[in-house]
């Protein structure tokens, strides 16, 4: 009898776990959504402890306890997120995607929930200031990312593509790369852990009106709109200036993001 139960429990637990997964998707509805995220790219999103964090996670982790879902995060290449998205391997981006105007050709993104600056990370008296000066010289960058597009903008550079932050870091470390193309916020990360390496912040340029924000399947409009009924909430009740508080020490909110800010609309291709 002891045997004949056990087998029963086991097929019981068995079913209701393929019923949990399966729940798992890009259907909205679902308990538990996949989220495809970085983890070397602090303080916006970055694996601490086995634990991905990070004010972009933290902040959806946020919006799904206000929706009614669970989110499950999921580490992979920043190149391959959107197409990721896109064909449902991943419910949400949540990686500081600039919300640009090509971007929105493959997936739908909620409104935007911080703004920043690309910086290009040089070695101390590189004087690599003006985008003159960037001529012949070797710029790392991730691949896909809104810094990649900016550096093959650039008249001259020549363009070194790497899959994450970590590897484009040691490549600047070692003397192999001229600058490292990235969000201001994360190079002055990285140059705050590394105290001893003699680097700089060189040009800088603002990113403006493609906020950072999340991505979903352009069909999945339900969950757009939870995502950004729960941002609204976060804003308007001051809990996005508190996730922020916690991960940026000195950069100052957007206004539109302060609390009782009216927010940064993102308009979606065809909306």
């Amino acid at each position: 009898m002891r045997s004949t139960l056990s087998k029963i429990a086991a097929f019981v637990t068995s079913g209701a776990l393929a019923l949990t997964l399966a729940a798992c998707g890009s259907d909205s509805g679902s308990t538990t959504l996949r989220v495809g995220t970085l983890s070397d790219a602090p303080p916006s999103i970055y694996l601490e402890n086995g634990r991905f964090t990070g004010y972009d996670n933290e902040l959806l982790r946020d919006i799904a306890q206000r929706e009614g879902f669970e989110v499950e995060f999921v580490g992979t290449e920043f190149a391959g997120l959107l197409a990721g998205v896109a064909n449902g391997k991943f419910d949400i981006g949540s990686s500081t995607i600039s919300s640009t105007e090509a971007r929105k050709k493959t997936v739908a993104f909620s409104n935007g929930y911080n703004t920043g600056f690309t910086t290009i990370v040089t070695a101390k008296g590189a004087n690599l200031k003006a985008p003159a000066a960037l001529a012949g010289k070797r710029l790392g960058v991730v691949q896909g990312s809104v810094q990649d597009e900016f550096a093959g903008k650039t008249p001259g550079a020549q363009v070194v593509r790497f899959p994450d932050y970590n590897a484009g870091f040691a490549q600047l470390k070692n003397g192999t790369l001229d600058g490292w193309v990235v969000p201001q916020d994360i190079g002055q990360k990285y140059l705050d852990q590394n105290p001893a390496v003699p680097l700089e912040l060189g040009y800088t340029v603002e990113d403006k009106d493609t906020p950072s924000a999340f991505a979903v399947a352009k069909k999945n409009t339900d969950l757009l709109n939870k995502l950004n009924d729960g941002l609204a909430k976060a804003v308007a009740d001051g809990t996005v200036a508190r996730i922020y508080g916690q991960f940026y020490k000195t950069t100052p909110l957007s206004k539109e993001l302060q609390q009782g800010g009216p927010g940064l609309p993102v308009r979606n291709a065809g909306a």
